[in-house]
C-alpha cells in the first residue's frame, strides 16, 4: 500500500466559468480525469489553483467537491497558507470537517519571517489542527527560504510529515533528506527537478504537469521509484518542453490555456492573472502539437 503524499499529486487548477464564479462540474471531472490516469494524490487550492483569489467559502466548497469525486480512492491535501497564522488554523480547522487528508501549507510571504518565526508559525498550526500537514518552501514566490536546519527542526512535530521542496537547490533538498527522519518525506516542488529530487531520496513531486498530463507524469515517478531511471529520464525529456512552457508567464497561465486547448475547461482566470500573450500562446500551442496532447481531452 502506497504511503500517503508520496508519488505525484497534482497541485490542481480551479476552474472558473466567464462571469468568474467557479465552475463546479468541470472540478469534478477534472479530479475524475486525474483519477482515470492513476495519480497518487490531490492538491487543491494551492498556487495552481489561485487560491490568493479563493474566498474562505470557495475554498471549503473546492475541497467538499475533490473530497466527494474522489471518494477515499487517493488521499486530499488540501492548500491551507498564508501570511496569518491565526487565519490559516482556523482554515485548518474548517477543512477538517470537509475531510481533507492533510494540509499544504506555504510559508508566510511578504511580512517575511525570520527562520524561527517559520518554526513558531507551523508549530502552531500542528498544534491547532489533527491534519497532518505537508510544509511548502517557495523562496521565489514568498521571498524567504525555509532552511534545511528549520525543516529538521519542525519535522521533529509527529504531524509535520513532509516537505514540499521548490527552492531549485538540489544540495538543499539532499541536506533536508539527511537530517530528517526517514519516515519524513521531501517532495519536489519544480516538475523539472523530479527525476533529481527522486535521485536524491525524495518521494515524489507535487506537480503542475499533471494537470495536463497526468498519465506521463505518473509514470516517470513509478519509473524512479523502480530504480529505472534511464526511462524515467527519457520520458522526463519528452515531457520538458510542456514542463518548461508551463512558465513561460506566471502559474498557471500558461496551464490553463494549455488545458482550454485541449478541451477540458473554458479558459477564465480571476484577476490580476489575465490571460497569456499572443506569443506566449504560441509557444503552448507549438508544445500541445509536438507532443499530440491537442484533443487529448477525448481520449481520456
Amino acid at each position: 500500500m502506497r504511503t500517503p503524499f508520496t508519488g505525484v499529486g497534482t497541485a490542481l487548477i480551479t476552474p472558473f466559468r466567464k462571469d468568474g464564479s467557479l465552475d463546479e462540474p468541470a472540478v469534478k471531472r477534472l479530479v475524475r480525469r486525474q483519477l482515470d490516469a492513476g495519480i497518487h494524490f490531490l492538491c487543491p487550492c494551492g498556487t495552481t489553483g489561485e487560491a490568493p483569489t479563493l474566498s474562505h467559502r470557495e475554498k471549503l466548497r473546492i475541497n467538499e467537491l475533490v473530497v466527494e469525486e474522489v471518494n477515499g480512492a487517493v488521499p486530499v491535501l488540501a492548500g491551507a497558507g498564508g501570511y496569518d497564522t491565526r487565519e490559516v488554523i482556523e482554515l485548518a480547522r474548517d477543512l477538517e470537517t470537509v475531510g481533507v487528508d492533510g494540509i499544504l501549507s506555504v510559508t508566510p510571504y511578504y511580512n517575511k519571517p525570520t527562520q524561527e518565526g517559520l518554526y513558531q508559525h507551523f508549530k502552531a498550526i500542528a498544534a491547532g489542527t489533527r491534519l497532518p500537514i505537508m510544509l511548502y518552501n517557495v523562496p521565489g514566490r514568498t521571498g524567504v527560504n525555509m532552511e534545511p536546519k528549520t525543516v529538521a527542526r519542525l519535522a521533529q512535530i509527529p504531524s509535520i510529515v513532509a516537505v514540499k521542496e521548490a527552492c531549485g537547490n538540489v544540495v538543499q533538498m539532499s541536506e533536508i533528506v539527511a537530517s530528517t527522519p526517514d519516515d519524513f518525506l521531501m517532495l519536489s516542488g519544480d516538475d523539472p527537478l523530479t527525476v533529481a529530487t527522486m535521485a536524491v531520496g525524495g518521494a515524489g513531486v507535487v506537480s503542475v504537469a499533471s494537470n495536463e498530463a497526468p498519465a506521463e507524469m505518473v509514470q516517470v515517478v513509478e519509473l524512479c521509484e523502480k530504480g529505472d531511471y534511464d526511462s524515467a529520464r527519457k520520458l522526463h525529456h519528452w515531457l520538458l518542453p510542456l514542463i518548461q512552457v508551463n512558465f513561460v508567464e506566471s502559474n498557471p497561465i500558461p496551464c490553463k490555456a494549455a488545458m482550454a486547448a485541449m478541451g477540458l475547461i473554458e479558459e477564465n482566470y480571476r484577476l490580476p492573472l489575465v490571460p497569456p500573450t499572443a506569443a506566449s500562446r504560441d509557444k503552448v500551442m507549438d508544445v500541445l502539437q509536438q507532443l499530440k496532447m491537442l484533443g487529448a481531452a477525448a481520449r481520456v
